[in-house]
């Protein structure tokens, strides 16, 4: 059971806690009514997760332990958030993500969360920070032609199809975060690994097909010929690319 002992109303802008723990393969996001959290020790286990919402802007923590594979997932926000540790221990593959959000054709992507990471004592194979962008949206797809009108034995030629439209552009990435991480002098600097790349721009929207031209018809007296079949639309153009972000890295 995940256990949270708050010393703080959560109305209250700081919230004090004991001990924040996540269990194996489980997710826990951190109450978004504080901007500011101080905590004694926070432990995520194997495969876990921590959610830290937009809303808040500074997390201080004594002693941090964060499991195999474990995460640290910070949302996307306008603020920088300050993460300040005292002591952690990484395992094998742990991760702290700070990654925009992608976008659809109501709303652009979202750019990766600006993050100054301090660490004053550091016990890990490797720091990862990924604070990516977020991938743009697809184009709209092209609407496809319509059929045209077979013919009749008394009236009329076959109608032609009409053409597909043409699928719309891909929508830009968001730019990567900005990120500071100060850390111990002894902690090599090849096992520091931050991802900071613009998102992905949207894939090009598909081409609408072409509508069949109306079908010949054998009639008593003649045969009506089918009718020609439209064009295929173009497809569009893929999104641009979010600029980078930039990683700034200070020894203690």
């Amino acid at each position: 059971m995940r256990k949270v002992f708050l010393l703080a109303l959560l109305v209250s802008p700081v919230a004090l806690a004991q001990n924040v723990s996540v269990e194996t393969n489980s997710l826990m996001r951190l109450p978004s009514s504080t901007s500011v959290l101080q905590l004694e020790r926070l432990d995520v286990a194997d495969y876990g997760t921590l959610l830290i919402p937009a809303t808040i802007s500074q997390v201080s923590v004594e002693v941090l332990h964060l499991g195999r594979e474990a995460r640290i997932a910070i949302a996307p926000g306008n603020t920088v958030l300050q993460l300040q540790v005292r002591q952690a221990q990484l395992e094998h593959g742990s991760q702290i993500t700070s990654r925009g959000a992608p976008g659809t054709h109501e709303k652009p992507a979202k750019a990766g969360r600006d993050l100054t990471l301090r660490i004053n004592a550091l016990t890990a194979q490797e720091l990862s920070v990924d604070a990516r962008g977020g991938t743009g949206a697809q184009g709209y797809a092209g609407l496809d032609g319509a059929n045209g009108e077979d013919p009749g034995c008394t009236w009329g030629s076959a109608g032609r199809g009409a053409n597909g439209d043409n699928g719309g552009d891909g929508l830009a990435g968001a730019a990567g975060a900005q990120v500071r991480v100060e850390l111990p002098q002894d902690f090599p600097s090849d096992k520091i690994k931050v991802w900071v790349d613009g998102g992905a721009g949207g894939l090009a929207g598909t081409a609408g097909k072409p509508g069949r031209g109306g079908q010949s018809k054998g009639c008593l007296v003649y045969r009506a010929d089918g009718g020609d079949k439209g064009r295929p639309g173009l497809e569009g153009q893929p999104g641009p690319a979010g600029p980078a972000g930039s990683v700034t890295v200070q020894r203690l």
